[in-house]
């Protein structure tokens, strides 16, 4: 796949990478993830350090990758705004996610295999694509 930006095809293989190895978790540990909603309705600190690391990682996405110029280069900067969209309401208005994810919970396979199935997209983008020069 072709991009104009070297950074959109290591942003897209880092993704893909995390996305792949999330979704690895929730096939080989699903109980794990069932744990991790229960930690977090129980916890406020836990929501708040949450929000903020995930803020923090879209902010920072955000900032580094806007590029709206091709098709790769489309997902990483939307998976930045919306990463960044997810943190600022965990620190905001936690209440919502949380029943979404407590929901999610019901569906934990099929959003591993989503995740895995994604990443391994993303993931072969960033690596068999090259940056061109447009002029």
């Amino acid at each position: 796949m072709d991009s104009i930006s070297v950074l959109t095809l290591r942003l897209a293989e880092l993704i893909g990478l995390y996305m792949i190895v999330v979704g690895i978790g929730g096939l080989g540990a699903p109980l794990r993830w069932r744990q991790m909603m229960d930690d977090l309705e129980h916890s406020p600190a836990l929501v708040m350090e949450l929000g903020f690391s995930v803020f923090a990682v879209g902010a920072a996405l955000v900032l580094i990758h806007s590029i709206w110029r091709d098709p790769l280069s489309v997902i990483v900067s939307a998976i930045g705004h919306v990463v960044l969209i997810e943190g600022a309401l965990l620190l905001a208005v936690p209440a919502p996610l949380l029943r979404i994810g407590r929901w999610s919970l019901n569906f934990t396979r099929a959003w591993a295999i989503v995740s895995i199935v994604f990443g391994i997209l993303l993931f072969l983008a960033g690596l068999t694509g090259r940056a061109t020069v447009i002029v």
